[in-house]
This record gives C-alpha cells, structure tokens and sequence, in this order.
C-alpha cells in the first residue's frame, strides 16, 4: 500500500495555546469558508472546533483518546470576522474515561455555544505536549 504523499510537512499554526495542564484556552476568528448561510458560521464547523479544544485538554494531562460522544449547545448565532474565545477543560477521569466541557464565547464575552464530550483512553502510550 502506497503512502500519500503532502505537500508540506508544516502543520497550521495552532491558535489554542496550552494554559495549564488540562486546560486550553486561545482565541480564533470566524473565517468566511465557514459560513452555512450567508454571514453565519456553520454549527458542524463550530462543533468540529468544540471537539478539538477539547481533544487537546485531554492531550495536555498526557492521555492519548477518542471522542465517543458530544454534545453542543448553540446559543446564539457566530458572524463572520467575530474574535472568538475557545476554553476546554477535563471535567472526569476514570480508568479509561475522560469527560471534558468547552465553551466558544464572543468577544462581547456572551457564550456561543457550549460543549460536553466523553473520550475513550487508549491504551498507555507516553504522548508529548
């Protein structure tokens, strides 16, 4: 079976730098491309940035996982061009367990849209963060 090849090695910069462990927070700007109708960011998009906020909360306490389930609570609509808060935090752990929250806010400090995930550890591998 043949690899596909990329065409760069540099991975997108990652606007949710790491705050403390098991935590994320960072900012992020409502690009055009994501809109479902027009001037409104589409929720798949805003849910799809939920999960990977919170993928990496689970990263940064050193635990390799998968999202088995979400959830998202849309609040209010998300305009193109609007600055964006992105906060996600591990909630639980159990043996293989892992529940984690994420909110979107705007700028105006008015919650978006709000998140709650489990996650399956896999087993025990050392992840760098």
């Amino acid at each position: 079976m043949r690899r596909l090849r990329t065409r760069s090695s540099a991975r997108p910069a990652d606007p949710l730098q790491l705050r403390s462990s098991g935590r994320r927070d960072g900012g992020l700007d409502a690009h055009p491309a994501w809109e479902g109708f027009q001037g409104i960011i589409h929720g798949g998009i805003l849910a799809t940035v939920l999960d990977e906020a919170m993928s990496k909360a689970v990263v940064a306490t050193r635990c390799e996982a998968l999202t088995v389930a979400l959830r998202v609570r849309f609040r209010r609509r998300v305009v193109c061009g609007e600055p964006l808060r992105i906060r996600a935090w591990v909630v639980k752990r159990t043996k293989r367990l892992i529940a984690a929250e994420a909110t979107l806010t705007a700028g105006d400090g008015v919650e978006c849209a709000h998140a709650r995930a489990s996650f399956l550890a896999l087993p025990r591998r050392q992840v760098d963060v």
